[in-house]
């Protein structure tokens, strides 16, 4: 028993040490002079998280925004918004009562009654309350969505700008200014959006504050007497990445004190996108839509304090505590079974039972974490949930499979005629457990060929189930026989799809890279698989 002992610990320590360098805080910038770690401006959407715009019965208590504006006094003395329904006009009034100042939003939309009535709430509030709407936002991202023509865009705002003293402004991204300069002779100011995470050729977090600078510099030029002000700026704390361009929240606080130092340095107005964490978003843009805010959408708590080192997983400890268990589960199961079948283990497999209980360790943490942040509506967490069953059962199936030396079977064996059936219940498990991690793995390499802007990579969970599968077909003689039409078509499919992706993805990503590592070690194991002749 010193052989399997010695693996555990030494698995053990694997896993601890690979979470506590995953947990380990990460240094920010250091602070400029005069830094207080204010904000100049936060864009502010006050809706909970069982809230949404979308809805047209939605109603914000103005007691919430009271709540949230007194939070974001402690970070900011302005906020944007960005509409005038759904109680979001209470904002302004409530800012008034504390001393906050507004950047009054417009929604334009292709519904011109809705838009008429945006416009005359947002000129009651300006004129109601002139020494808190500093100015007006008369639409937002309205030519990147198309919902309107440039030039019926500049009549509603020659209209607003008619009607109020304060100054008057478009927002759009950086792209749909420079396709639409006109609009700069009609506004008192330039908003543009800036957001590297969503560029068409994304921009990852080191090299982004150095692009908004240069982009930020082609607009004053482009625009000149303009005041060119930065209306969102931000970068998600999680989500699927794009290229090399990284969501955490480490990045997220690296990226926001970066920025808004330069900005304070550079003496220009930078808006940052955005106060509270939005899940309604998550439905339009998937996961990463989600995730932009300082402050987390269900707490209410700031995510970072500003110059102290952040953790990309503060809770750490408890997922190395998980994978320990989970390792412990592995080798427990199988000496109990290598026993009760009387079964010498030998040392290839204990040392293959290792490396099945170390990787699954570590990536079923993760697994875990991603299932809260990741999984939306009903049909999105049974997915998760399922992917978390496949990344706990597989491991422990696989390896107790190893242990005794029982393959997982075809499907056709598991899914054909009750007397073709194996009757060994850890070959029936190991089997099903095969069949679902096929499953998930084809439906989202699928998805992530066909349409993947939105698609998480499914990495901690994939690997975690399909290493043990991996490391059980190959440790174990493959049987003689042909190989079966449907592992031999899923494994051409898992193949293809994995190759496409890393050359999508770039060899920057390395979310998609381990993604598609998982995807081609499940190819290699049904590649290998043989149906019993006749």
């Amino acid at each position: 028993m010193k052989l399997p002992l010695a693996l555990l610990a030494a698995s053990i320590t694997a896993i601890v040490a690979a979470w506590w360098w995953l947990g380990l805080p990460i240094a920010m910038p250091p602070a400029g002079p005069g830094d207080d770690g204010k904000l100049q401006c936060v864009s502010y959407a006050p809706y909970r998280a069982n809230q949404n715009p979308l809805d047209d019965s939605t109603r914000v208590d103005p007691k919430d925004i009271e709540a949230d504006l007194v939070r974001l006094k402690q970070i900011t003395d302005c906020v944007r918004t960005y509409s005038t329904e759904h109680g979001d006009d209470q904002i302004a009034v409530i800012a008034h009562k504390l001393g906050m100042k507004v950047m009054q939003g417009i929604w334009v939309s292709p519904e011109p009654a809705r838009t008429r009535a945006q416009i005359d709430r947002a000129v009651e509030l300006a004129k109601a309350y002139p020494d808190t709407v500093i100015s007006i936002v008369v639409g937002n991202e309205v030519l990147l969505r198309g919902d309107m023509s440039a030039t019926d865009l500049a009549a509603i705002i020659r209209e607003v700008k008619a009607a109020v003293a304060c100054p008057v402004t478009y927002a759009d991204v950086w792209e749909y200014w420079n396709r639409n300069p006109q609009l700069a002779g009609v506004v008192d100011f330039v908003t543009v959006h800036m957001l590297p995470y969503w560029e068409d050729v994304p921009i990852p977090v080191e090299k982004a504050p150095a692009h908004v600078e240069a982009i930020r510099e082609q607009m004053v030029t482009r625009f000149p007497g303009k005041e060119v002000l930065i209306g969102e700026i931000g970068w998600p704390s999680a989500g699927r990445m794009r290229e090399g361009a990284l969501p955490s929240p480490a990045n997220q606080a690296r990226f926001l004190q970066q920025v808004t130092a330069n900005a304070r340095a550079g003496h220009y107005r930078a808006n940052v996108i955005e106060a509270f964490d939005q899940p309604w978003k998550r439905a339009l843009e998937g996961t990463v839509g989600g995730y932009w805010g300082v402050f987390d959408a269900f707490r209410r708590e700031p995510k970072f304090v500003y110059g102290a080192p952040v953790s990309n997983h503060p809770a750490w400890r408890w997922q190395a505590a998980g994978g320990a268990a989970l390792a412990i589960g592995v080798f427990a199961l199988a000496a109990a079974l290598a026993r009760r079948r009387r079964v010498a283990v030998s040392t290839d497999r204990w040392i293959g039972l290792a490396v099945i209980a170390t990787v699954a360790g570590i990536f079923v943490g993760w697994a875990f974490e991603n299932i809260a942040i990741e999984s939306l509506g009903f049909g999105g967490w049974m997915e998760g949930i399922a992917w978390s069953v496949a990344a706990l059962v597989g491991p422990i199936a696989a390896g107790a499979s190893l242990a005794v030396g029982v393959p997982a079977p075809p499907f056709g064996a598991l899914l054909g005629r009750r007397d073709e059936r194996p009757c060994a219940p850890i070959a029936i498990v190991s089997g099903v457990a095969r069949i679902v991690l096929t499953l998930l793995a084809l439906q989202i390499s699928l998805m992530l060929v066909f349409d993947p802007r939105y698609v998480d990579f499914p990495f901690a969970p994939l690997l975690a189930a399909a290493v043990p599968f991996f490391a059980l077909s190959w440790m174990l003689p493959a049987d003689k026989g042909p190989r079966p039409a449907a592992e031999k078509l899923a494994a051409a499919v898992l193949a293809g799809c994995a190759v496409y992706i890393a050359i999508n993805e770039t060899f920057a990503n390395w979310q998609a890279l381990l993604t598609c590592a998982g995807l081609l070690m499940l190819a290699l194991t049904l590649a290998r698989v043989r149906a019993a002749p006749g």
